[in-house]
C-alpha cells in the first residue's frame, strides 16, 4: 500500500476530531432527539423560511434525504411546506411557531457546546483557536464561491432579492418599497447601463449586488446583500470589490450608495472599505446614511 500523503492524513485526522467533538455522531445532538442533519435542515430553514432547493443545494444532500427530514419535521410540528406565492411550482419550508422556539433553544445549546469547547483553554488559547476556525472557514469557503453577472429579472436575481426586501421590511422600522425612492428597475442594471451580480456559495444564490453608472458622475452600488446563512465569510466584501471594479471600468472615479441606520453591519462595512459619509445625493425614504467612495 502507497504511503499517504501527510497532507491528506492530516485534513482525515481534522475531519475526525470534528465530528466527534461536534456532536455529528451523536442520534441526539444537543439533547433534542434528533441528528445533526436533521437540526441543521430546521436551522437553514430559517426565520423567513427556505426554498426546498435552496435548502438541498446549501446543505449538499440529495433530494430524497432531504424529504424525509423534511417529513419528519412536519410529523414534529415543527415544519411545513407550502408553494411560494412568487412561484407555485418551487416549494417553501417554512417552520412553525414550535419550529422556531425549537430553532431558539438549538441556537442556546449550540452556544453552550461552543462554549464548553472554549472552557478549558485560556486566553491566548482561546484566540488562537477562534482564529485559526476563522482561517479555515474562509479558505475552505473561497472554493467554493462564485461571483457572476446576471439578468436581474433571471430566477436567481429575484429570488436575493425578495429575500433582501424581506429582511429590510423585518429589521427596519420604516416600510420598505422598492417602487418608491431612487429606481434600480431591470433595464437600469443591464450592461451597458449596469450589472447585477449574484454570489453563489456551492451552487446556491446566497447575496447580489448591483451598480447603475451614470455618464458624468459617480456610479451607484444598490441591492447589496448576503444571506444570513452566509455571513462573516467575506463574501460581502468580495461583492463590493466586484462592484468597485464594475465601475471603475466604465471610467467612473468614485462609488457612492445610501442605506438605512438599521443595517449596522454594512455600514461598518462600508466605513473600513473606505467609504466616508456624505451629504445625501437622492431622495431615498428609506436612507439615513449616504456613502462615497473614491476610485484610484
Amino acid at each position: 500500500m502507497p504511503a499517504t500523503d501527510p497532507v491528506i492524513t492530516q485534513v482525515r485526522r481534522f475531519h475526525r476530531t470534528v465530528t466527534q467533538r461536534a456532536g455529528a455522531l451523536d442520534d441526539h445532538f444537543l439533547a433534542r432527539g434528533r441528528t445533526l442533519g436533521a437540526s441543521r435542515v430546521l436551522w437553514e430553514i430559517g426565520i423567513e423560511g427556505c426554498e426546498v432547493r435552496a435548502l438541498r443545494s446549501r446543505l449538499d444532500i440529495d433530494s430524497g434525504q432531504l424529504s424525509r427530514t423534511l417529513r419528519a419535521l412536519e410529523a414534529d410540528g415543527l415544519a411545513r411546506t407550502s408553494p411560494s406565492a412568487a412561484d407555485a411550482r418551487v416549494r417553501v419550508a417554512r417552520l412553525t411557531a414550535a419550529g422556531l422556539a425549537e430553532r431558539a433553544l438549538l441556537d442556546d445549546r449550540s452556544d453552550e457546546a461552543a462554549a464548553a469547547i472554549l472552557a478549558p483553554l485560556d486566553a491566548d488559547r482561546r484566540a488562537e483557536l477562534v482564529a485559526a476556525m476563522r482561517t479555515v472557514e474562509r479558505l475552505i469557503t473561497d472554493s467554493v464561491v462564485e461571483i457572476r453577472v446576471v439578468d436581474p429579472a433571471g430566477d436567481d436575481a429575484q429570488r436575493c432579492l425578495r429575500a433582501y426586501f424581506a429582511e429590510l421590511r423585518r429589521r427596519s422600522e420604516l416600510r420598505f418599497d422598492p417602487t418608491k425612492g431612487t429606481s434600480a428597475e431591470p433595464h437600469e442594471l443591464r450592461p451597458p447601463a449596469g450589472a447585477f451580480l449574484v454570489v453563489y456559495l456551492r451552487g446556491e444564490p446566497v447575496g447580489c449586488g448591483a451598480v447603475k453608472h451614470h455618464p458624468d458622475g459617480p456610479s451607484d452600488i444598490k441591492r447589496m446583500w448576503i444571506a444570513e446563512s452566509a455571513r462573516g465569510l467575506g463574501l460581502a466584501r468580495r461583492l463590493l470589490a466586484r462592484l468597485e471594479a464594475l465601475a471603475a471600468e466604465r471610467a467612473a472615479t468614485a462609488v457612492r450608495l445610501d442605506t438605512n441606520r438599521a443595517l449596522t453591519e454594512a455600514i461598518a462595512m462600508y466605513r473600513s472599505s473606505g467609504y466616508v459619509e456624505i451629504d445625501p445625493f437622492n431622495d431615498e425614504p428609506f436612507a439615513h446614511h449616504w456613502f462615497q467612495k473614491r476610485l484610484d
